[in-house]
C-alpha cells in the first residue's frame, strides 16, 4: 500500500488493520501483560505519565517550528515537528501499546493557553512520531472533534460521538486510537476501557464451547457510509490469533444493526448468546476501568487488545465550555 501524502486513506488503514495474522483459535487463558482487570490496574497505577517542564518546552518549541513551515496537515512529517529528547519517552508508549497492555496515558499538555488550531498542530504531528495518522471516514477527515453536535442520538445513523449519549464497547478501524481532551464536560463523559484479551479469557472459562464463533465472520454494518449504496456490510472475524498475540475487533452496535438489511439472516440462538455474554463481561466492573480526562489529557488505545467505551454526559451551558476532544487514528504494526 501506498500512503497518501504522510498519512493512510480510510481503505488503505482500514485494509492495514484488519490484516491479522492468524493460525488457530485459542484454546486456553491467555497470559500477558494486555490481560488486565480493571480494579487492579485502578489501585496498581502506572498507566499515566505527567510532562515535565522541560517535555513541554520542547513540544512548544516543535510547535513553533512547525507553524513556521507554512505546511498545511496533511503534508507535515516528524520532521517538521523535531522532538530529539521527548522521542524516547514517545517509544516506550509504542511498545506499552502495542507490546504492553494496550494503552497509555500522558497528561500535562498545555491546551489551556493554546489556540484551537494550535492543538490541532500539535496532535496531528505527535501522531506522526508514533505512527503513521489515517482518515477516520470514507470522507477522508483527518482529525476528529468529539463534541455534542445536537445530533439525534436515536437516529441509528448519527455517530454516536457526536452527542452526548451513552457509547458501546467498540473499536476503530485502526491499530491506535489517541484522544486529546480540550475541555470536559460539566458532569459524566468518562472513558469506559476493557482488556479484550481478558474478556475473552473470561468468556473461555464461562463457555469455551461459544469461543470459536468469534474466529467465523461477523457482519459489520457500514451504517450508510457507502453513498453508492454499492457496500452495505463486511464481513469480519472478531479474532485472530497468532505467534501468542490476540488481536480482536468488536463493535456492538455495528454487529448488530447489520440485521436491518432484508438479505442479512438473523443471528442463530447461539450467536446471540454470545455476543451477549460477551458484553456482560465487559460490562462488569471486574473487568473494566473508568477514567475521566480533563483538559491537557491524551489517552493512545490499542484497537487489538482494548476496547472502548463512554458513559453518558452533561455539558456546559456556555458554547465555549462545552466538552471537546481531539481524535486521531495511527497505524503501527
Amino acid at each position: 500500500m501506498s500512503p497518501v501524502a504522510g498519512y493512510f486513506s480510510y481503505a488503505q488503514q482500514a485494509a492495514h488493520y484488519f490484516d491479522r495474522p492468524h493460525d488457530r483459535a485459542l484454546k486456553a487463558p491467555l497470559k500477558s501483560a494486555a490481560a488486565w482487570r480493571g480494579p487492579e490496574l485502578a489501585a496498581a497505577g502506572g498507566w499515566r505519565t505527567r510532562l515535565d517542564d522541560e517535555q513541554v518546552a520542547e513540544i512548544e518549541r516543535a510547535l513553533a517550528c512547525a507553524r513556521a513551515t507554512g505546511k498545511p496537515t496533511g503534508e507535515m512529517t516528524a520532521a517538521d515537528f523535531p522532538l530529539p529528547f521527548l522521542s524516547a519517552e514517545i517509544a516506550r508508549w509504542r511498545t506499552e501499546i502495542v507490546e504492553g497492555r494496550g494503552f497509555q496515558v500522558v497528561s500535562g499538555v498545555p491546551v489551556e493557553r493554546w489556540s484551537e488550531p494550535d492543538a490541532e498542530l500539535f496532535f496531528w504531528c505527535l501522531g506522526l512520531h508514533l505512527g503513521r495518522p489515517g482518515a477516520q471516514n470514507p470522507q477522508g477527515d483527518l482529525l476528529g472533534h468529539v463534541t455534542d453536535t445536537g445530533d439525534d442520538a436515536s437516529d441509528p445513523f448519527v455517530r454516536l460521538y457526536r452527542t452526548a449519549a451513552d457509547i458501546a464497547y467498540h473499536c476503530d478501524a485502526a491499530d491506535v486510537v489517541g484522544l486529546l481532551c480540550l475541555r470536559a464536560a460539566k458532569r459524566g463523559g468518562a472513558s469506559r476501557i476493557a482488556s479484550s484479551v481478558s474478556v475473552y479469557n473470561e468468556l473461555l472459562a464461562r463457555r469455551p464451547d461459544l469461543v470459536e464463533r468469534l474466529y467465523e465472520p461477523f457482519l459489520l454494518d457500514v451504517r450508510n457510509e457507502d453513498k453508492s449504496g454499492a457496500l452495505r456490510y463486511l464481513p469480519v472475524p472478531p479474532c485472530r490469533f497468532s505467534a501468542g498475540r490476540l488481536r480482536t475487533f468488536y463493535h456492538s452496535d455495528y454487529f448488530r444493526s447489520v440485521h436491518r438489511h432484508e438479505d442479512v439472516a438473523a443471528f442463530t440462538d447461539a450467536e446471540r448468546e454470545l455476543l451477549d455474554l460477551w458484553e456482560e463481561i465487559a460490562a462488569s466492573p471486574e473487568i473494566y476501568l473508568d477514567m475521566e480526562l480533563g483538559p491537557g489529557d491524551i489517552q493512545w488505545l490499542s484497537n487489538h487488545t482494548v476496547v472502548h467505551a463512554r458513559t453518558q454526559y452533561e455539558d456546559h451551558s456556555e458554547p465555549e465550555r462545552r466538552r471537546h476532544l481531539l481524535r486521531l487514528w495511527l497505524s503501527i504494526e
